[in-house]
């Protein structure tokens, strides 16, 4: 039993290895074709349609984790950028990782990577705008981060592998962590057991694992082998996307980084936009 379930460990990191490196190898020597500047030009734009569409983009050229989304938030906010578009930046930003997609699309499927892109963009467009319709644009403190500057990055092959090395150490740990978890659950986890337990006729485990998912704190990187088995296995896909997104969208490190710069009325109000935003998706998963 353990050596099949090393065999399985084996055979998912080496596929998402060669993904991991390929993939974030690609991306990172084309980001010296993105005009940032215009980006951002747009961000601020009059045009709100526009500028929603353009933080869509940004967020998915930004390989941030939700942590690592502050400073930039805090920075977006330092430039009296629409508070609408700052919040659809925040939602949108830790879910929707260029790399991390276009792994899910090979593992996972590109019918189930195109509708969680399409569901995850569009409602954390809603759920920006509607924030600000709302008024919680007064639940932003005066916060000044100091030691985060903004860097214009030159990339070509040396810079897009020294890149490609930086996001090895930050999220490949992550990736080996979860086909570890994956190759466990593979070799272990009796398939029957995950079926009958976890399978589409239990509705009601859609909203338990996007609540469960935030202090789980499991990355997106981590949740895509997990996920691969876990469906194999016989999972439900919508609650294996709730939980992912509600994982992926907020954590505890993350939200006691937002009590420093947002008050405590706008943070609890994003825990439950995050936890709506993942429940609604995994209903979509759930009938599609």
């Amino acid at each position: 039993m353990w050596m099949e379930t090393f065999r399985s460990f084996l055979s998912i990191a080496l596929e998402l290895t060669v993904l991991f490196v390929a993939i974030s190898f690609i991306i990172n020597l084309l980001q010296s074709y993105i005009p940032y500047e215009k980006v951002e030009k747009h961000l601020s734009g009059k045009n709100k349609g526009l500028a929603a569409l353009f933080a869509l983009i940004f967020a998915f050229v930004t390989p941030f984790c939700s942590c690592s989304t502050i400073p930039v938030i805090v920075n977006m906010l330092k430039k009296k950028m629409p508070f609408s578009i700052v919040m659809i930046f925040l939602f949108a930003s830790p879910v929707l990782d260029p790399t991390i997609i276009t792994i899910m699309g090979v593992i996972l499927g590109w019918k189930v990577t195109i509708i969680y892109t399409m569901v995850t963009a569009i409602f954390s467009v809603i759920i920006g705008f509607l924030l600000d319709a709302l008024g919680f644009e007064s639940s932003v403190k005066n916060v000044v981060m100091t030691g985060y500057e903004e860097e214009t990055k030159k990339f070509n092959v040396k810079r897009a592998l020294f890149e490609t090395f930086n996001l090895m150490k930050s999220v490949y740990p992550y990736l080996i962590a979860g086909a570890a978890i994956g190759a466990v659950i593979h070799g272990i986890v009796p398939t029957d057991w995950i079926a009958s337990t976890f399978g589409s006729d239990k509705w009601w485990i859609i909203p338990l694992a996007a609540v469960i998912g935030i202090p789980l704190y499991i990355r997106l990187s981590s949740m895509i082998p997990i996920s691969q088995v876990l469906i194999a296995k016989g999972m439900a896909l919508g609650p294996v996307m709730a939980l992912m997104i509600s994982s992926a969208g907020a954590s505890l490190p993350e939200l006691v980084l937002l009590k420093s710069i947002f008050k405590k009325e706008l943070v609890i109000t994003f825990v439950i936009s995050v936890i709506t935003m993942s429940t609604v998706s995994g209903f979509i998963f759930y009938l599609v």
